[in-house]
């Protein structure tokens, strides 16, 4: 290595003495092509790579040691860290416009006047751009756009960004990622900040489609943004395994934007098939894709009651044994407590306080059933069961869900505090942990299962709720007609009635904003126009606007 990098010192003088065989033109040639490579130059500083970026402290100033660990790493010519360019405020005239413009306006007008291509081309070179909180001036968002990011630079983000102890974003928008950078993009990331939350990655096509591995069980981001990433099904298939399968489910991810892409059916299929067991997204969008009719039904489908399918009522099943088997093992006195009153069923777990409560109507199955019927008296048989510690059956802990530590499932979904004791968990606590999107993220809670979640059964069929979890869907330029609108009409409906119902008070009521603008449909559509009605007084937005009216009419 040190004689490769020693030739361009010597090379010039070879051709003097006649030794070489070669005419001094050919000689020459090859002599400007080695100084013209920069890797070749550059080999005694790679050599030093392992060693100087290590040696160097970060202290915590991304332009310092940015600049710091480029130089250190050999690149010569690197990108600069830049304060984040923002729009003009709005003209508001006032007094103050006979004053002088400040030095930096009056460089700034300076520089944009000289006919020069440094000031044409100024805004086009690579930049790291960030945004600073207005206190302390520390970075808060990360902005990379337009410029290739290799293996090597994320090499150095993974030394100046876990020091930034205020990260809470990093977008990268056209920056060439591959699959083999976004891997190590993503090793990057628990080294950040726990503040870090959103990652948009928007404009980086990847072949094998691997954003997935974005959203793995232990991922901690909240908002992703893959918008015109030529997304196809089976990146869609991906994604929509990784939002919930049979056994796993992400439970960090709160808003997902899947828009400019190229899904299909069958991908909003898979994605709709992710919603099924999902209980953490509250956002979603796919807008500007290739979705038709069957896609739009097939989501439509899973936020209204749905029939489990047999691999689901199995794994139920298992669950609800497995919960039973728990809460014996857990508590020795519900033995007790259940020698007075009668014995357990060994098979479907029923307890001695549900079978003493009801003894006409022992069947675990006519319990579920009459689960809308009974709600007084469960409020009242919580109250009782929290005494012993576990004296309930796994069925009646699905159908109140007041034991979630006893749920051990391996699909997960945030779980509440306790309303009192009342009924469900998911009380008011959680309702408005769905508005308030930093508290569903932050604070660290146990988890029940989906499949656990009150069911119903009709003519031998298990019917699940639905998902009344996502607040917000964005359908907004696609191919839908008329009849996937009669799939969310129904949907809609089911919704909009379910809220006004007493049940609606103890949980999530579904959507509060859907957008189906701009599809293979008249806006003028009676279907179209009666989902908009049923939903604009679900929507917040909608109800915002009078209450802001009212004090201005009052003021005139």
């Amino acid at each position: 290595m040190s004689g490769e990098a020693s030739a361009p010192g010597v090379s010039p003088r070879a051709p003097r003495p006649g030794t070489q065989k070669s005419s001094g033109a050919v000689t020459k040639k090859g002599d400007r092509a080695t100084k013209e490579k920069p890797v070749t130059v550059l080999q005694p500083v790679g050599e030093e790579e392992p060693k100087n970026p290590e040696e160097y402290q970060c202290t915590g100033v991304l332009e310092t040691d940015f600049a710091e660990l480029c130089t250190r790493s050999g690149y010569t010519d690197f990108p600069k860290v830049v304060p984040r360019p923002r729009p003009h405020p709005a003209f508001v005239p006032s007094a103050s416009m006979s004053e002088k413009p400040a030095l930096d306006d009056q460089r700034l007008s300076g520089s944009c006047s000289l006919n020069s291509l440094e000031s044409k081309y100024v805004f086009f070179r690579p930049t790291v751009q960030v945004e600073l909180e207005p206190e302390d001036k520390s970075v808060k968002e990360v902005f990379i756009r337009g410029w290739k990011v290799e293996e090597r630079i994320l090499g150095i983000f993974s030394k100046c960004l876990p020091p930034l102890s205020q990260l809470q974003a990093i977008n990268l928008w056209k920056v060439g990622l591959t699959d083999k950078t976004l891997t190590a993009f993503i090793a990057l990331l628990p080294l950040c900040a726990p503040t870090l939350r959103k990652v948009s990655l928007e404009g980086n096509p990847l072949p094998e489609q691997s954003y997935h591995k974005l959203m793995a069980l232990d991922s901690t981001i909240s908002h992703l943004s893959l918008r015109n990433n030529d997304i196809d099904d089976h990146g869609a298939q991906l994604l929509g395994q990784a939002l919930s399968t049979l056994h796993s489910c992400n439970r960090s991810l709160v808003s997902l934007n899947l828009g400019f892409n190229h899904i299909g059916d069958a991908g909003a299929g898979y994605i709709a098939d992710g919603l099924r067991l999902n209980r953490a997204l509250l956002w979603l969008s796919l807008a500007h894709n290739r979705i038709q009719d069957q896609g739009a039904l097939k989501l439509a489908e899973v936020l209204r009651p749905f029939e489990l399918t047999h691999t689901e009522v199995v794994e139920r099943r298992r669950l609800l044994l497995e919960k039973g088997s728990q809460e014996r093992s857990r508590s020795p006195s519900s033995s007790r407590h259940g020698d007075s009153k009668g014995e357990k069923n060994p098979f479907t777990g029923v307890s001695n306080v549900a079978l003493s409560e009801k003894p006409d109507k022992t069947p675990a199955t006519k319990t579920l059933k009459g689960l809308g019927k009974k709600k007084d008296k469960s409020g009242d048989g919580a109250k009782r069961e929290e005494k012993p510690g576990s004296g309930q059956s796994p069925t009646q802990g699905t159908l109140k869900k007041d034991d979630a530590k006893a749920s051990k499932g391996k699909v997960t979904i945030p779980e509440q505090k306790p309303n009192k004791g009342k009924g469900p968990k998911i009380g008011n606590k959680e309702k408005r942990s769905f508005l308030l999107e930093s508290e569903l993220v932050s604070e660290p809670s146990e988890v029940v299962n989906p499949l656990l979640e009150p069911v119903e059964h009709r003519e031998g069929k298990v019917f699940m709720p639905g998902n009344k979890v996502l607040l917000h869907l964005n359908l907004t330029r696609n191919r839908i007609t008329e009849v996937g609108l009669e799939g969310f009409l129904a949907t809609v409906q089911h919704q909009a009635q379910f809220s006004k119902s007493k049940s609606a008070a103890k949980g999530p009521v579904g959507l509060l904003c859907l957008s189906l603008a701009k599809n293979y449909f008249s806006p003028q559509c009676p279907t179209y126009t009666m989902i908009q009605e049923l939903m604009l007084p679900r929507d917040p937005i909608s109800k915002a606007k009078p209450r802001e009216e009212e004090p201005a009419a009052a003021s005139t």
